[in-house]
């Protein structure tokens, strides 16, 4: 099983994710590998795929949208696991999806989508980013899930095994993994 994990990353704090999810797989004997989308010539080797974009004005990053659009017919034949990592500060248990993201699970019949919380650090900000968060009152920190990204990737893991996942019945969908914020 070769699943590829890539996620677009302003400053790095979503393309770890990706790392880190890769890194569980592999210890699920999954062979996953952690590539930037915008490095990624094709997906037809890999049996699964899992893509992330940080998420900026409510969007996610271009290379996540042009990754997807470039690869759009080969995701149609694989399972495909999304993530966006965007809201700062501890949002509500369900954070709503970006609106493109959701139009790229419809794209890609992705069987999950889940929200993350990011990581906000002014050293990595440009003035103008330091900026709008000043603007928008933004929070600095690292609000990023780790036990739910882990939890998620486990989920993931049970799955491309063919085991059975844990569906918490308060948000199943239908399709047999747990979603948030869609």
């Amino acid at each position: 099983m070769r699943v590829l994990v890539t996620a677009a990353s302003r400053h790095g704090s979503t393309a770890e994710i990706a790392t880190i999810i890769a890194g569980i797989l592999q210890t699920s004997d999954i062979d996953a590998a952690s590539i930037p989308p915008e490095a990624v010539a094709s997906v037809v080797d890999y049996d699964a795929v899992i893509i992330g974009s940080a998420v900026y004005a409510g969007q996610w990053l271009e290379p996540a949208r042009a990754f997807v659009a470039r690869h759009a017919d080969d995701l149609a034949t694989r399972p495909v696991f999304l993530f966006s990592s965007g809201p700062l500060g501890y949002p509500s248990r369900h954070p709503l999806a970006p609106a493109d993201a959701i139009a790229v699970e419809m794209a890609t019949g992705a069987m999950d989508l889940q929200v993350f919380p990011g990581r906000l650090a002014g050293r990595d900000l440009t003035l103008p980013e330091r900026l709008t968060a000043a603007t928008k009152h933004m929070p600095y920190g690292d609000f990023r899930a780790w036990d739910d990204i882990l939890d998620w990737t486990r989920e993931i893991a049970r799955y491309l095994h063919g085991e059975p996942v844990v569906v918490d019945p308060r948000q199943d969908d239908g399709a047999g993994v747990s979603r948030s914020g869609a």
